[in-house]
């Protein structure tokens, strides 16, 4: 049994909250890059252009990349053979309370949905714990804003819905939401599982590496396959072909919308699809689409 003291997280979260909100991953940069070179029309070159623009200039004078530091989303991968002295959500709750107020972030959080009085520390985190193999602690730090959260949908299709109908859900999603999530955008989709866990599903999705297809079918349903996963490179093999093929398929319905760089137009609508999948009811088709601007951000830090 391995120890691990919240102090440690508390520092880990601190530091992630920070690096993710002012530095973009090379993934990301690429993929933003490559899209650049492909797209035919100016304008939406120059957009582009100042997208790379913008976040250089965030990494090199250490400043948020968007004005929207987002809700710190954070994913706990817990070894099962780890013990963590103290209390885990409070160390996480102190690392991101330090690192928004250390760097100067932005603090969005309102503690009631109703009444919206600021936390003014972007407390509490938005928390996501997942038990796995061995004696080591994983922390991603996720930010999201909400331009791109406000975007996202959920459906209770009906299994005779198919694939056709969860391909026009996520195709009406995106169409529909416009320029509002500030494009070129990602689009994480979860398929199955249920009501609470396709959502989930779909935000674990925007933590893949842009450019990877559709991981092994059924990862889901093991924590060990499900961390293999989410640290597959892009363009690993043994991807799933029927989702894969999926991903592909929405991704060039989307762009063929026009929506463009900003909502200002050209092909460059969405930058990846990833879609991930859970075992179902029967008689249940659940599907959640969770948005994700050009600013994609995350950083993972293992102790």
């Amino acid at each position: 049994m391995r120890e691990i003291k919240g102090e440690a997280i508390t520092q880990a979260v601190a530091r992630l909250c920070m690096s993710a909100n002012r530095n973009l991953p090379q993934d990301v940069r690429t993929c933003i890059t490559q899209s650049q070179e492909r797209e035919s029309w100016e304008p939406a070159r120059g957009i582009l252009s100042k997208i790379v623009e913008n976040y250089k200039i965030a990494e090199e004078d250490q400043l948020p990349i968007c004005q929207d530091t987002g809700v710190a989303c954070v994913f706990l991968e817990v070894g099962q053979e780890v013990h963590i002295q103290g209390d885990l959500e409070q160390a996480v709750n102190a690392g991101v309370h330090q690192g928004y107020l250390e760097a100067g972030l932005r603090c969005s959080v309102v503690a009631d949905p109703l009444r919206r009085v600021n936390t003014k520390d972007n407390t509490p985190a938005v928390l996501y714990i997942r038990l796995v193999p061995g004696d080591r602690l994983k922390i991603t730090v996720a930010p999201k804003g909400a331009g791109s959260e406000n975007m996202s949908r959920i459906a209770m299709l009906r299994p005779s819905d198919g694939a056709q109908g969860v391909k026009d859900f996520v195709f009406k999603t995106v169409a529909e939401a416009g320029p509002n999530p500030c494009p070129p955008i990602v689009v994480g989709v979860g398929i199955g599982g249920t009501f609470d866990r396709v959502a989930l599903l779909a935000k674990r999705a925007l933590l893949r590496p842009l450019g990877s297809r559709h991981p092994d079918p059924y990862y889901d349903r093991s924590a060990e396959l499900a961390k293999r996963a989410l640290l597959r490179p892009a363009g690993s093999p043994n991807p799933d072909p029927f989702y894969a093929e999926m991903e592909q398929e929405l991704l060039e319905r989307i762009n063929a919308l026009g929506i463009g760089p900003q909502g200002l137009g050209g092909r460059t609508t969405a930058l990846a699809v990833h879609i991930e999948v859970a075992a179902v009811h029967m008689a249940s088709l659940p599907v959640a689409v969770n948005i994700n601007c050009h600013v994609t951000r995350h950083e993972s830090e293992v102790l």
